[in-house]
Formats: C-alpha cells, sequence, structure tokens
C-alpha cells in the first residue's frame, strides 16, 4: 500500500511538472501559435521559467546599455522616402523604421495612398530613398488596390507584376482577425529577417470601432487596442520595419467651446498617442493640394508641409 501511494505520488508530481499547452491561452498566448506548437509535436509545457529566462538574456539584454550603445543602435535606423521631398523634409526623411508612424485625417486626404506609395518605395535601393525590402498590407477597410500599385511602380520604373510579388496582403474582417494577421506576420518577419522594411495597417482603428461600441465596452477596446500597438511597437523595433498606421477622426463636440477651428480629433484616445512615435495630421487644402501636419514627434518640430496626390502616388506640390 505504501509503494502504491508513492507511485501515485510520483504520477501526480509528473502532472504537476507538465501541463497541455491550451493552458498558455489562458496566459495571453494566442490561438494560432499554440496551434503550431502542436503542430509541431509540442503538446505539454514543462515549468522551467528561470532557465528559459536565463536563455533569453543571454540571447537579448533587457538590461541597461551605455547611450554610446544606444546610439550604435539606432544607426540601424532607416528612412523610407513619401515619395514627396517636401513631406520628407518635414518628417526627417522619411517614414523610419523602428518605429510607428500613424496618419490621421478625414477621408480624401491620401492616408491609404501614402501606404500604397511606401510599398513601392520601400523595394528600391536605399539611395533612392527606400529600404531595398518587402512590404506587408493588413487592409482593413477594402481599400488596398492593386492598380494603384502598378501606376506608382511605373513612376518609379519598377517591374509593376514584380513590385505586387513583393507585397504581402490580407483583409482582415473583426479586430480579432486582425491581431492573428499582426502574428502572423510576424512570425513571416522571423522567418524572413532582414528582408521586410515595411508594415502597413489601413487602418488601426476602423475593426475596433466595429467590434466595440458604445461606453459600456470601451475600457474593452481600449485594452485590446493597447496590446495591439504594444505587440507593433515589439516588431518594429525587433525586426528594423516601419510600421505606418492610418487612423480615422471624429468631431470634438466641446471644441466649440474652446475656439479650436478644427474641431476633428483622432480615434483611439490616449492609447493611440502614446503609442505612435510620429504622428501626421492630413487635411484638405485648396484645390487638389493637401497639407501634412506633424502632430507629435520626438525628432522634427511641429510644422507643415504641402503635398498631392496623383497617378503616381503621393508627389510635391508643384
Amino acid at each position: 500500500m505504501a509503494m502504491d501511494q508513492v507511485v501515485r505520488d510520483q504520477d501526480d508530481l509528473i502532472e504537476d511538472e507538465f501541463e497541455e499547452v491550451d493552458e498558455l491561452q489562458n496566459h495571453g498566448i494566442n490561438a494560432a501559435d499554440i496551434t503550431k506548437l502542436r503542430q509541431a509535436g509540442v503538446c505539454t509545457v514543462r515549468a522551467k521559467v528561470d532557465k528559459l529566462k536565463e536563455a533569453a538574456a543571454k540571447l537579448h539584454s533587457a538590461s541597461f546599455i551605455t547611450g554610446l550603445e544606444y546610439c550604435a543602435q539606432r544607426k540601424k535606423v532607416m528612412a523610407i522616402s513619401t515619395g514627396s521631398k517636401q513631406l520628407d523634409e518635414l518628417i526627417g526623411g522619411g517614414i523610419q523604421t523602428m518605429a510607428i508612424t500613424e496618419a490621421f485625417g478625414e477621408f480624401r486626404t491620401g492616408k491609404t495612398q501614402l501606404g500604397h506609395t511606401l510599398c513601392v518605395i520601400a523595394q528600391l535601393p536605399l539611395a533612392m530613398g527606400g529600404g531595398n525590402g518587402k512590404a506587408a498590407y493588413i487592409d482593413t477597410e477594402g481599400t488596398f488596390r492593386h492598380e494603384r500599385i502598378k501606376a506608382i511602380a511605373d513612376r518609379f520604373a519598377i517591374d509593376s507584376e514584380a513590385a505586387l510579388e513583393n507585397i504581402l496582403v490580407a483583409r482582415a474582417y473583426n479586430s480579432e482577425h486582425q491581431m492573428d494577421l499582426i502574428t502572423e506576420v510576424a512570425a513571416r518577419f522571423a522567418d524572413e529577417k532582414g528582408i521586410f522594411r515595411l508594415l502597413v495597417i489601413d487602418s488601426i482603428i476602423a475593426l475596433f470601432r466595429t467590434d466595440f461600441s458604445g461606453r459600456g465596452e470601451l475600457s474593452e477596446r481600449q485594452q485590446k487596442l493597447n496590446q495591439m500597438l504594444s505587440r507593433l511597437t515589439k516588431i518594429a523595433e525587433e525586426f528594423n520595419v516601419a510600421v505606418y498606421l492610418t487612423n480615422q477622426v471624429q468631431s470634438d463636440p466641446g471644441a466649440g467651446m474652446t475656439f479650436v477651428a478644427d474641431p476633428k480629433k483622432p480615434v483611439g484616445g490616449h492609447i493611440m498617442a502614446h503609442a505612435s512615435t510620429t504622428r501626421l495630421y492630413l487635411r484638405k487644402g485648396r484645390g487638389e493640394e493637401r497639407v501634412a501636419k506633424v502632430y507629435d514627434s520626438p525628432d522634427v518640430p511641429e510644422a507643415e508641409a504641402p503635398y498631392a496626390i496623383s497617378a503616381g502616388g503621393i508627389v510635391d506640390v508643384s
């Protein structure tokens, strides 16, 4: 009897040491990642957190470094041209890698057209303002158009078929699917490290506004949005890619009482504001002219620059 008890205790101990990988979902691990683990033959998880942390620390230090070491890391940053010299000068040379750039504004201000232009220019050599890499595009509003890519490719004398081949495109249908696609594209970036230079999400907020409505669901929406933006920040820094997000605007009812000239403000609140490295406010100007304003940036001062939308994408105002 005593021996049977010992055997049962040992069996219980073994069961305690191993947990089903499905349990990881309760700790923030995506269902798609768990499926990949199962497909790879990993069905249980053994509690060796300390050893995993020690191994991770050897691969990548999460401790302090000197300012000089940080300066060396920042030398990896690239700037992908927007297609407009005036707009490039405004934001310090172009859309930076290892950072999130957000463009918000009302319809017909060129947010999506800038995303298309960046997808083509990202493939150009560094000497031409490109990133010498591929691009990924997550479309949440059904606005990606291959015809626009071909027209922009013709402007830069790039083979249009090759340009389209170098762009990964996915259509997201709800906010959870959007997060799954971000996880999937991160895995693709890891498999082809150094190949991709741009990730476009057009738009970051549209599906959240559909899935979560009213003040009762606002807190949950903001929490999930924060998790997504945190993931995008890590992707930008880990894989040295430029993350370009488009955002919508909403009317500010209180703006009229404070005599604000433009009563529109970006959707997403403080969560969105803190996550974006550089925020650009795009608005309509006279005629076909558009105006970009630096709304917030750690690199450049607040200023404005004109640009225009042409058949070949974003261009300078003639």
